[in-house]
């Protein structure tokens, strides 16, 4: 997918590119600057971000805001109707996907649902920061919950023996997750104006345990490494 987003901003780019060479060279005058023409700055990422991410409600409801601010602007809506909307949108958005959540990625929420989370530790910062390090043989299972804080979750020093689970949900707040080097990371995660980055590569973990990471992110981000 992020070859196919790439690919997609190349275009947006060379097609830019064409239309100011023809503009200068007097060929034809397209205008890009047409009523509404920022609105394109909500609607082209949204796109590309559906294509590279198409199971994140939070990319349908920005291209639907980008849509209606352009229909506003050509005065085929007005402001005060998507004002009255907006809101109305993005709370269906949410509950949307997190009824389905677990709908999503099915293969994956099985097999997390399959690990028993005995011994999973909680670890919250509501408002506040919390920096967990644990080594060894200390991590089973966690649930993170950030609210309006941060978590820095650190287990790259522990020893992963078997298959487990890290649930994290950042609401409004930031969750960094360092895992092992060798151990294998899958991620179910879904974003609503927020996003998972995993910046993990599997190299050379063939037979190693695996590390199931479900996320949320509302309004937050969930990074790890």
């Amino acid at each position: 997918m992020k070859k196919t987003s790439n690919i997609l901003w190349g275009l947006v780019f060379i097609v830019l590119g064409i239309i100011w060479g023809i503009n200068a060279l007097g060929i034809a005058n397209i205008n890009i600057f047409f009523k509404g023409w920022w609105t394109l700055f909500i609607i082209v990422p949204s796109i590309i971000e559906i294509v590279k991410k198409p199971k994140d409600v939070g990319n349908y409801v920005a291209l639907l805001i980008g849509v209606a601010l352009l229909l506003a602007a050509r005065d085929i809506i007005s402001f005060g109707f998507i004002l009255k909307l907006i809101f109305p949108v993005i709370l269906v958005g949410i509950g949307v996907s997190i009824i389905f959540k677990d709908t999503i990625n099915s293969k994956l929420t099985k097999k997390i649902q399959e690990i028993t989370p005995d011994g999973t530790e909680i670890y919250a910062a509501t408002f506040s920061e919390n920096k967990v390090r644990l080594e060894g043989n200390e991590f089973k299972n966690a649930n993170l919950d950030a609210t309006f804080g941060s978590v820095d979750f650190d287990i790259s020093n522990c020893d992963i023996t078997e298959d487990r689970v890290i649930k994290a949900s950042a609401i409004f707040a930031s969750i960094d997750i360092r895992v092992p080097r060798d151990v294998n990371v899958k991620v179910k995660s879904t974003g609503i104006f927020g996003g998972t980055s995993n910046k993990v590569r599997n190299t050379n973990t063939k037979g190693r345990p695996t590390i199931y990471i479900d996320s949320l992110a509302l309004f937050g981000g969930v990074e790890i490494e």
